[in-house]
C-alpha cells in the first residue's frame, strides 16, 4: 500500500507541473536525490536540469527569462521527463546525452570517444592568455597538445584570428571528432588536426603558443571517480604514478617547440602538488580562476632549460 500511495503522489506532482521552470525545478530535484556527479561543466542539479530540458525542447542554453513561465505541451513534459530519466539510470554525463558540449561559449560536438570539456584553461583563452602574452604580440603559431575533441584549438582560433593552429592527438577516435567540430566551424583552413604522441610527429615546428590539457589522473585517484566518469574514454585520464606522465614529457620536451618569446599552458589539476615536488626549481605560476577551477600552469620559454637533461628526469 506504501508504495501505491507514493506512486499516486508522485503522479499527482507530475500533472500539477505546467511551466518550464516547475518542470527544471522538479529535475533538480529528482537529480540531488539520485546523487548524480555533476562534474563535467554543470555546476550543480539545477543547472543539469535546466540545460537538459532546455535541449529536450530544442532551445539552447540562454534563452530570455520569460521562456520559463511557458506552459509545456505533452509531449514537451514526456521528453524532459525522459531526458532527466536517462541521466539517472544510465549515469551518463550530460553532454553525452546530448551530443553537445560548450567552451568559451562555443558550442562542440561530443561523445564518447572524447573528454567532456571543462578546462578552466577557457577563462585563459577569453584573455587572450593576458598578462602572459602582450596585446600586442604576435601569435601566429599555436599547439594544442592533446586536443580531444578540438575545443580548446578551435577556441584559440576565435581568440586569434591571424594565427594557425595545430591540433594533435595519439588518439584517432579523438581526431575524428576534432576534425568534425573543425568543419563545423569552417577552420579547416587554419586549424590542423596532427596524429602525434605528444610532440612526436611535429618534426622542428616551434609556435608562440602551446596549450595543453593532458591526461593527469592517477590510478589511485581515477579507482575512486563517480561512475560518470567511466563513459570517459580512460586513456584521455589515466597518467601513470601521481598524475606526471604526460605532463614531465611535455616538459622535457617544450623549449625545442617554444619561440623564444613563447608560452606554456598546461593544466595538471590534482597532479600540481607532485609536480612541484618534482621540480620545485621551475617557477611555476598559477593562474587563479573567478569562473571556478585551479591546477593551470603556466610558464615562459625562458623559464625552460634549453637541455631537457637539467630537468633531471
Amino acid at each position: 500500500m506504501d508504495e501505491v500511495k507514493r506512486l499516486r503522489e508522485a503522479v499527482r506532482e507530475l500533472k500539477a507541473l505546467q511551466t518550464l521552470g516547475e518542470w527544471i525545478r522538479w529535475g533538480a530535484a529528482r537529480l540531488e536525490e539520485a546523487g548524480v556527479c555533476c562534474g563535467h561543466g554543470l555546476a550543480a542539479p539545477g543547472d543539469e536540469a535546466a540545460y537538459l530540458a532546455l535541449h529536450a525542447l530544442g532551445l539552447p542554453p540562454e534563452v530570455p527569462a520569460p521562456v520559463f513561465d511557458t506552459a509545456l505541451t505533452a509531449g514537451e513534459r514526456q521528453a524532459v521527463v525522459d531526458l532527466i530519466r536517462r541521466r539517472i539510470e544510465e549515469r551518463r554525463p550530460a553532454a553525452y546525452l546530448t551530443r553537445e558540449a560548450w567552451f568559451c561559449g562555443l558550442r562542440f560536438y561530443v561523445d564518447e570517444r572524447v573528454l567532456i570539456p571543462r578546462s578552466p584553461i577557457a577563462e585563459l583563452i577569453d584573455a587572450g592568455f593576458a598578462p602572459w602574452l602582450e596585446p600586442q604580440a604576435e601569435v601566429r603559431r599555436i599547439l594544442d597538445l592533446g586536443t580531444g575533441c578540438g575545443c580548446i584549438a578551435i577556441a584559440c582560433a576565435y581568440a586569434f584570428p591571424e594565427a594557425e593552429i595545430d591540433a594533435a592527438d595519439l588518439s584517432t577516435d579523438a581526431l575524428a571528432v576534432a576534425r568534425y567540430n573543425i568543419r563545423r566551424h569552417g577552420l579547416g583552413q587554419r586549424v590542423r588536426p596532427v596524429h602525434s604522441d605528444l610532440f612526436a610527429a611535429l618534426g622542428g615546428a616551434r609556435y608562440d603558443l602551446i596549450v595543453s590539457n593532458p591526461p593527469y589522473v592517477s590510478p589511485q585517484e581515477l579507482a575512486g571517480l563517480p561512475p560518470e566518469y567511466r563513459h570517459e574514454p580512460e586513456h584521455g585520464l589515466r597518467a601513470g604514478d601521481e598524475g606526471l606522465e604526460y605532463i614531465l614529457r611535455i616538459l622535457r620536451e617544450a623549449r625545442r617547440h617554444l619561440r623564444p618569446h613563447g608560452l606554456l599552458v598546461v593544466e595538471v589539476g590534482a597532479a600540481r602538488e607532485a609536480l612541484e615536488r618534482r621540480l620545485p626549481f621551475l617557477p611555476f605560476v598559477w593562474p587563479e580562476f573567478t569562473r571556478g577551477g585551479e591546477g593551470v600552469f603556466v610558464l615562459p620559454a625562458s623559464a625552460l632549460p634549453t637541455r631537457p637533461e637539467a630537468l633531471g628526469l
